[in-house]
């Protein structure tokens, strides 16, 4: 590899990235050869050549060439085809992939490149949009050595280089974040869509937002806080639990008097604790000794577990054999046990529920889950169209009448958990 002023760079692809980064060196002093299938792709492009007649003639004039196309068979027909760049490679060369392809690519590309003595990076990048104005970031994934041979090229058009790590670590990297770009945007837009119900232009919103939040600081707050074993701290789960599921019954509630549906909210609540990395399950009722009146409050501890606060209040007081063995063996000793947690058990009652096709029954075990925040409405309608299947058409009308009842009943009132911190 040349000093790395004498470094010749190459870019096959002129679209918005691969257009930009040409610019981009080109304003830097490193006018670039370039390839691409449109003879006139550099017409407009400040600084950057005409077009080479094929990837092939790009690799004998760079020591460093971006590979810019739209997918995963493009790059195989540039770097590894006919005319394409290793065709025409000497050893020592770096190829740059910046599309976005699938890992196993990425390391199939490398596997090829390296039987070329060709040096190989994944380099995801954003935004894209900023291209020509030495504006992205370079998302690196790679060998050290190759990194560092490729480095002066990469400075001449991204504001930061990144390297995240090993081959594929940079287009992981970049995977992950179009999760974070595309999930929030989901978010926007189901909160402008509550904002708009409300009366509230989204605009308005999106001013609020700038005005607080310029860096995007909020956004990536949970991730910055992981311990240095890439842990959230549970001292910090359990604080941050209250105000975010607080804060989310309040956005159901709005969502539900305004009509507007916010399955996303939905989602974020039902796994906020999975996300606050806390333990999934409701706490348990400590092991007491089976005997007794102490076993027979852990059977009425665990009722209420299962079903919701005071579903055991219907029990208590009273004393027959059904209803000493139902709380005292029942929930004391099987629901009890650690080898399922309760949401497992639940699906496996709802299931024995649905076979004796009892509506009511199916109602209190549905309604359970929901207090529990352990299934969704969605996931019951789901689980009675797939408990149809096997118990029969008929049997699944019961079910379909007590998932709904259940429904119905807990979108009517508000959970004890809401109440609690209203």
């Amino acid at each position: 590899m040349r000093h790395s002023q004498n470094l010749r760079a190459g870019v096959v692809g002129l679209g918005m990235i691969g257009g930009g980064v040409a610019v981009s060196m080109a304003r830097n002093g490193r006018v670039p050869a370039v390839y691409d299938i449109r003879p006139d792709a550099s017409s407009d492009l400040a600084g950057v050549p005409d077009p080479l007649g094929c990837p092939a003639d790009v690799a004998e004039a760079s020591d460093v060439v971006m590979v810019a196309v739209v997918d995963a068979d493009q790059a195989r027909e540039v770097i590894g085809g006919e005319k394409g760049l290793l065709s025409a490679a000497r050893p020592g060369l770096v190829i740059v992939l910046l599309a976005t392809v699938a890992l196993p690519v990425v390391h199939e590309l490398g596997a090829l490149c390296a039987r070329h003595g060709v040096g190989f990076l994944d380099c995801g990048v954003t935004p894209g949009d900023k291209a020509a104005e030495h504006g992205m970031v370079a998302i690196v994934g790679g060998e050290d050595a190759t990194v560092e041979a490729a480095l002066p090229v990469l400075d001449n058009w991204a504001k930061k280089v990144v390297h995240c790590g090993p081959l594929g670590a940079g287009m992981a990297t970049k995977i992950a974040r179009n999760v974070i770009t595309y999930g929030s945007w989901r978010t926007v837009a189901e909160a402008a869509g509550l904002a708009r119900a409300a009366g509230v232009d989204p605009a308005r919103l999106a001013e609020v937002i700038d005005t607080a939040d310029p860096e995007g600081r909020t956004l990536l707050q949970l991730l910055r806080v992981h311990g240095p074993d890439g842990t959230l701290p549970a001292a910090v789960g359990r604080q941050i639990e209250p105000l975010m599921t607080k804060d989310l019954d309040a956005a159901r509630d709005l969502a539900d008097a305004l009509g507007v549906d916010v399955p996303l909210v939905e989602v974020v609540r039902t796994q906020a604790r999975r996300t606050l990395a806390l333990p999934l399950d409701r706490p348990r009722p400590q092991p007491l000794p089976p005997s007794g009146d102490d076993l027979r409050q852990r059977g009425l501890d665990m009722m209420d577990a299962v079903y919701g606060p005071g579903f055991s209040t219907a029990v208590q007081g009273t004393s027959d054999p059904f209803t000493d063995e139902t709380v005292g063996y029942l929930f004391a000793q099987v629901w009890s046990r650690e080898g399922l947690s309760v949401r497992d058990r639940r699906l496996l009652t709802l299931g024995v529920a649905a076979t004796v096709g009892r509506p009511e029954l199916v109602q209190i075990i549905a309604g359970g889950g929901l207090v529990n925040d352990e299934l969704t409405p969605d996931q019951l309608r789901e689980a009675v169209l797939h408990l149809a299947v096997y118990t029969g058409w008929c049997k699944a009308t019961a079910t379909q009448a007590g998932v709904t009842a259940a429904i119905d009943a807990h979108t009517a009132s508000p959970s004890p958990t809401a109440q609690e911190q209203k």
